[in-house]
């Protein structure tokens, strides 16, 4: 912590220079468009590792073959992936804030995510109920497929209660929640004379300080382990129960949305809290292996030292969070960092993939439950035949269609599936967009 405090002068004209302008509308970070399918696409390879858990967790099927290096991988990939989401989201949003303005943005907001979430809720809670239905079925070694889809659907009927809750897409709700947040407190001070200005250079400076920091991880690591010291387990809640905000939670991803929302205030910032170097991978490799170690005390509340584990374990967990977000980001800043069609094209497919593959996924993990093969070569068998699944499903029905325009911004030409003819050409504005013109979340 010295090193940030000692020659104060020095160190602020040293943050100043590093904060000279937002980047130009026109300069395209390519790479964010990989890191943002990337933590989507994770999100499938996560939740079709659940049946391969070796104990039970309360999910819709359990694998004949189980391995405890899936509750690793488990507890690392869930440690990060939406973390790393959100963190994105703050800084595309700040940079499609200031390119369209206020009124279009929260016009985009409301097209892109609120309609996902409601529309999203309502078509795809049957189909996990009656994914649920058919795993709880298979154990018996039936499954009714027609009656559990029906069963499915008429839970709808249970409405108002649980209406939006028990589903994968909590986190639309939370991106609402947090947006929501940031441009009220924005809204309220620049209606303050003075506040407005002296907020953004204060918290601009802060920024700007941990992340030149030596000590950054540390830092950052300190008060989301206070957050996690609050779950109801050890590590990252799952809000989907209730719409009620689940403070701990929401409070987590608060920090990473307006954290990534002030590092795009400040030209480079996000180049060096994401830049690469041993002693950093070593940190991380760290991190991961000591919060491994103490999550095994988590089934043994009744071990003397049962408390300093968990501060020891939530500190840990934090670390890793704010490594692998770290990591992740510089990995891709360093091989993904050029237009790329494939990158763009699974960028642009990754919100529909995520929105749809959660039932796809139940489904084939029923399918193959019983089959005597390595849970391994079934990981990757569902996983792939998902991903594959959805990628046609949205070069025939969504890309260059209605839904297109609203997930992606607008209608897009097949690319797997190519058509004649064109339904909409791009006009010069939309052909030399930014990266905010593409995203389908963040913008």
């Amino acid at each position: 912590m010295k090193s940030v405090f000692t020659k104060p002068t020095q160190y602020i004209l040293k943050i100043t220079e590093s904060m000279s302008s937002i980047p130009p509308p026109s300069q395209r970070l390519d790479y964010l468009d990989g890191v943002r399918s990337f933590a989507l696409l994770l999100g499938v390879v996560f939740h079709a590792s659940m049946s391969f858990v070796p104990f039970f967790i309360g999910w819709a099927v359990m694998d004949i073959s189980t391995s405890s290096i899936v509750s690793g991988f488990i507890m690392v990939s869930h440690s990060f992936r939406m973390e790393l989401f959100f963190l994105i989201a703050g800084f595309l949003s700040h940079m499609t804030f200031h390119r369209k303005g206020a009124k279009s943005f929260i016009s985009s907001r409301l097209i892109r995510i609120a309609i996902p979430f409601v529309v999203g809720w309502f078509v795809l809670r049957p189909l996990v109920v009656a994914s649920w239905i058919m795993g709880g079925e298979s154990v018996r070694g039936e499954v009714r497929i027609l009656n559990a889809f029906k069963m499915g659907f008429q839970s709808l009927s249970e409405l108002p209660a649980g209406i939006l809750t028990g589903s994968h897409l909590w986190f639309l709700y939370y991106l609402l929640l947090i947006t929501t947040i940031v441009l009220a407190v924005r809204s309220v001070a620049g209606r303050i004379p003075g506040v407005n200005s002296v907020l953004k250079n204060k918290t601009d400076l802060i920024i700007a300080g941990i992340v030149n920091s030596r000590f950054s991880w540390i830092i950052l690591a300190l008060p989301t382990a206070v957050c996690l010291w609050n779950m109801s387990i050890w590590g990252m809640d799952t809000p989907d129960k209730s719409l009620m905000p689940h403070w701990p939670v929401l409070i987590t991803y608060s920090g990473l949305f307006l954290f990534g929302w002030i590092l795009h205030r400040s030209k480079g910032l996000l180049e060096k809290f994401s830049q690469l170097s041993l002693g950093r991978v070593a940190v991380c490799v760290i991190s991961i292996c000591a919060t491994l170690m103490l999550t095994r005390y988590q089934s043994n509340p009744g071990h003397p030292q049962f408390k300093l584990m968990h501060i020891g374990f939530s500190f840990s967990y934090a670390m890793m969070m704010w490594s692998l977000v770290s990591q992740s980001i510089g990995l891709f800043k360093r091989y993904f960092d050029k237009p790329g069609a494939v990158v763009r094209y699974i960028a642009d497919a990754s919100y529909w993939i995520y929105l749809i593959h959660l039932p796809v996924v139940v489904w084939f993990q029923i399918a193959f439950a019983e089959l005597p093969f390595h849970w391994s070569l079934k990981l990757i068998s569902i996983s792939v035949i998902t991903v594959g699944i959805s990628l046609v499903m949205y070069d025939l029905f969504v890309r260059s269609t209605w839904i297109g325009k609203i997930l992606n911004g607008r209608k897009r030409e097949r690319v797997l599936f190519k058509t004649s003819a064109y339904i909409s050409s791009p006009n010069k504005e939309q052909q030399h967009s930014e990266l905010a013109n593409t995203s389908t979340l963040t913008k």
